[in-house]
């Protein structure tokens, strides 16, 4: 049986995101295979983590790319970002609360250019009048990565309904951001 690794992997994003305790055994049955299949693909807990990551920097890239952030207004291209995000908000809910991902001296480059493109976009909002300046890029970028992660469970503990998503994120996240040009 040949088996697909990134369908393993996105089923593991799955379940990992609604369970980040569950074990390899939980893994492997809720990708409808063995444990030892699994172990051949990832040797252990850290290994599949490590892969969910690079799946995760992936998607998040890959959304960046998509919201055309650089076209019309800061805002604009924040709405067109959370749109872009939503479907893999719950595997960079479950990223972002994984420790051993951000910590020594190995930590994924990903993480570093994700921040950076995230920031400037905040930056040019301020720039350009948008946003306020009070706030740093680094911490709008922070916000919104706890934003997205809180969505995310909220949706999946039915405390939200998925289709508010994007809305109440983007509504919370300007509503403290954008500039009050009148002070």
């Amino acid at each position: 049986m040949t088996v697909d690794r990134e369908q393993v992997l996105r089923t593991a994003a799955a379940l990992l995101s609604r369970k980040a305790t569950a074990t390899m055994d939980e893994v492997a049955k809720s990708a409808g295979i063995g444990r030892a299949t699994l172990h051949r693909h990832f040797a252990g807990r850290d290994a599949l983590v490590k892969a969910l990551e690079e799946l995760g920097i992936r998607e998040f890239e890959a959304a960046l790319d998509t919201a055309r952030l650089d076209e019309g207004t800061a805002e604009e291209g924040l709405r067109r970002l959370i749109a872009e995000i939503e479907p893999a908000a719950g595997l960079l809910a479950f990223l972002v609360t994984e420790n051993q991902l951000f910590e020594g001296a190995h930590v994924n480059e990903g993480w570093g250019r994700l921040d950076a493109r995230v920031s400037a976009h905040f930056r040019r909002g301020q720039q350009q009048g948008e946003f306020r300046i009070d706030l740093t890029p680094a911490w709008l970028t922070e916000a919104l990565y706890g934003l997205i992660g809180t969505g995310a469970w909220a949706v999946q503990d039915g405390r939200v309904a998925a289709k508010d998503f994007q809305y109440m994120i983007v509504e919370l996240l300007l509503g403290g951001a954008r500039r009050n040009v009148e002070q």
